[in-house]
């Protein structure tokens, strides 16, 4: 470095070493080390300190004396290098941080005394006495091999862990941060390490529902379209803004671009903290430099960045800020990128010129970590290396936070951060919005209605899914109409419409599980997007069911048309409608069924048993095999609990009980299916003028024997009407989302226990 530093600048080669931590000053030691601010002063030119009031805008500035590898002196201390930088905002400390976790037992064959001595070991310790801090304009890197805990000290920053499972403090300008995790989501944003997006939007589009979500109807659309255009430029995806996502099957952003796309979605609404869990895993090295740059950028509007990364380039290396190395939950480096050379060189094992210092720090933790003492050493020394004076940067001005949090989220809310409604320029207004911040950004019917945009612009791309459903319903309907054809009047025309409403009815439910796969497709996404509060968990329940009725009806009209007339269904105009409701009832019914179950079976494979077996059971004691009042006393509660009781009953009703009238065995068929079946008609009707003779009842061999109500009585199906059946089937649907809602609830917690 030149005599005189540099004011307002950087050196590419020498990143800069970690501040103090909040609120702390320089120790004596390094004052009496340290030259004077005004004798800092007189060294600059007048030329650099215009240069840096102009480029801080007039804001306040805090001068910087930051020790580089790069310039060192004879006697191995280095050069202070003075930077003029804008009075920090934002200032998240973290101490002491300690999170463990209990291990599954591995064997059931111990000693009492073995299993007592072994109680300590089934507890792994993931984090500690992780202490460290991050600040607004700078980037925090977290390093560590597979295991280290890198995502668990994300998660733990990010308000992702239960609060009584973990030790230590997290704090932002010094006000305590788990303890209001409803602020934390607010003014924070989570990028998961996996991309969840939905393939079939295009990046403009993601980005545009993303915007709808977290910025409030206060904004006007064009504020809104404005803002995801800045974010589109910012991210450098303007050349892919017209690109679907993609996925395995559809070719199309790249996994730079996509990652990109991540990122943009949760930072939307201009958040104040960034938590990354590795941003650039699986990415080639040139995308991996983009994606840090853009983070980079995002430091510098003003937000604090923290980042897990696994092994970063030398040129990814130069755009962090800080550095925390973790080896098994435990801090073996704290500081600038600058400061490991002299760091491990101190330790004993100088990094070679030309090598990477993060790859070489990576190395040797894990060479230590295969030892017998592992990497304990290195702890202890880390610890003693932060206790002198030239390990950190010493701010001769204030070097904690200039204000406090609700005054730096009011600056930052008029500054433009946390993207509202209410106007940039007002610091009235945005002290009101910090100190009640909303934690929904629009209201419930909003959100619903974005959601349901969303769903069928995705669902219209892609319509073989509907087309193959409508496939299978119309091919299923085509063989019982072709196998059912033109029933007759006849007891075993009877018999034959029994199998033909329990099949059809059936296949209503079947038909729906594949509604199954579709939340366990998009569980990832919205506890990506309700770990924030994008949307309410009410919303997202309403509209999954408006997004899912519509091809209901498409398919129950579709069914109907061909089966009830040609299978030759009693009731005309009437009865064709009534059979299309209970139709589309039970594929109402069918549908909250599964997508219930989707939240909360995990897996589409274990969901697809699960479906198909209780589907068998509310076959079973739907009252077609076995009648209501034949079924034993224990089970009849299945027989109530069946959904496919009341869609059968309901369509017996609507055919039996159309036309009282109507008949369905005269005279002689009544001995069809009996011994006397098979003697001439002749003597079945001499038989039956024998049994009128002696029962003095006039009948002969066209009297009616059996209407639609005896039918009726004999299957059982008389406790409810088929209106009673119909509203308690679409009464199921309700009910199940109803459920449904509450798996949302209970079963979507975006943190660890």
């Amino acid at each position: 470095m030149q005599s005189g530093g540099s004011v307002g600048r950087r050196t590419s080669s020498s990143p800069p070493a970690a501040p103090p931590e909040a609120g702390g000053g320089a120790t004596p030691d390094t004052c009496s080390a340290s030259r004077t601010l005004s004798q800092l002063l007189a060294h600059r030119s007048p030329s650099s300190v215009s240069k840096a009031t102009t480029d801080t805008s007039g804001e306040h500035l805090v001068v910087d004396v930051r020790p580089t590898a790069t310039d060192d002196r004879s006697d191995g201390s280095s050069a202070p290098e003075f930077i003029a930088r804008p009075g920090l905002h934002f200032v998240l400390a973290f101490d002491d941080l300690t999170y463990s976790v209990k291990r599954p037992k591995t064997s059931f064959h111990r000693s009492r005394h073995v299993e007592t001595d072994a109680t300590a070991a089934r507890t792994r310790t993931l984090l500690d006495g992780i202490s460290g801090e991050a600040r607004e304009g700078e980037i925090l890197a977290v390093l560590g091999a597979s295991g280290a805990g890198k995502s668990t000290l994300i998660d733990a920053l990010a308000g992702r862990i239960q609060r009584e499972s973990l030790r230590g403090g997290v704090a932002l300008n010094g006000e305590p941060l788990l303890d209001d995790g409803r602020l934390l989501r607010v003014i924070s944003a989570y990028v998961m390490q996996d991309d969840l997006l939905y393939p079939m939007l295009t990046v403009a589009e993601t980005l545009m529902y993303a915007a709808e979500f977290r910025l409030p109807r206060a904004l006007s659309a064009s504020k809104k379209r404005s803002r995801v255009q800045a974010l589109v430029d910012q991210l450098g995806l303007r050349a892919a803004a017209n690109t679907i996502i993609g996925d395995e099957g559809r070719r199309g952003v790249s996994g730079g671009e996509r990652r990109r796309v991540s990122i943009g979605i949760d930072i939307i609404h201009d958040p104040i903290i960034l938590f990354l869990d590795e941003p650039t895993s699986g990415l080639d090295s040139t995308s991996a430099f983009m994606v840090v740059k853009v983070l980079q950028r995002i430091a510098h509007s003003g937000s604090v960045v923290i980042m897990s990364i696994h092994q970063p380039s030398y040129r990814i290396l130069g755009l962090l800020d800080r550095l925390l190395f973790l080896s098994r939950g435990r801090t073996v480096y704290y500081g600038p990128p600058g400061g490991l050379s002299p760091f491990f060189s101190e330790f004993g094992h100088p990094i070679p010129d030309g090598e990477n210092p993060a790859e070489f720090a990576l190395d040797t933790i894990r060479e230590l970590e295969g030892t017998q003492a592992g990497t304990k050493e290195l702890v202890d020394f880390s610890k003693a290396w932060q206790e002198k004076p030239l390990s950190r940067a010493v701010s001769v001005a204030s070097s904690g936070p200039s204000l406090s949090l609700m005054e730096a989220i009011s600056l930052s809310i008029a500054r433009g951060k946390l993207v509202s409604g209410g106007g940039g320029g007002d610091t009235s207004t945005a002290a009101a919005a910090a100190t009640k911040v909303a934690t929904y950004a629009n209201p419930w019917w909003a959100e619903v209605w974005v959601l349901t945009r969303r769903s069928f612009t995705n669902t219209r791309r892609t319509p073989e899914l509907f087309l193959i459903r409508l496939g299978t319903v119309v091919v299923t309907a085509f063989i019982l109409a072709t196998v059912f054809w033109r029933l007759d009047n006849t007891p075993k025309g009877v018999n034959e419409r029994f199998g033909f409403f329990a099949i059809g009815m059936s296949t209503m439910f079947y038909t729906s599980a594949d509604a199954l796969p579709v939340f366990l497709i998009e569980r990832y996404i919205y506890l990506r997007e309700t770990a924030h509060n994008a949307y309410r968990r009410s919303s997202y329940t309403l509209s999954n069911a408006i997004v899912a009725f519509p091809p209901l009806v498409l398919l129950s009209l579709a069914f109907t048309a061909i089966t009830f007339f040609a299978v030759g269904l009693a009731g005309g105009a009437q009865g064709f409608a009534f059979f299309f409701l209970i139709v589309l009832a039970s594929f109402w019914a069918g549908s909250g069924f599964v997508t219930f179950l989707s939240g909360v079976v995990p897996h589409v494979i274990i969901g697809y048993t699960v479906v198909v077996a209780v589907l068998a059971y509310f076959l079973l004691f739907s009252g077609f095999f076995v009648t209501r009042d034949r079924i034993p006393r224990y089970w009849i509660w299945f027989h109530y609990l069946s959904l496919i009781k009341y869609p059968y009953q309901a369509v017996m009703q609507n055919e039996f009980g159309a036309d009282p009238g109507r008949c369905f065995m005269r005279g002689v068929q009544m001995f069809d299916g009996t011994p006397m079946g098979r003697l001439p008609e002749a003597t079945q009707v001499n038989v039956l003028n024998a049994m009128s003779r002696s029962m003095r009842v006039d009948f002969n061999s066209s009297s009616c024997i059996t209407a639609g109500p005896d039918i009726l009585a004999k299957q059982a199906v008389t406790d409810l009407g088929k209106w009673a059946c119909f509203w308690v089937t679409v009464a199921w649907g309700f009910l199940f989302r109803v459920l449904f809602y509450i798996t949302l609830l209970l079963g979507s917690r975006n943190k660890r226990r």
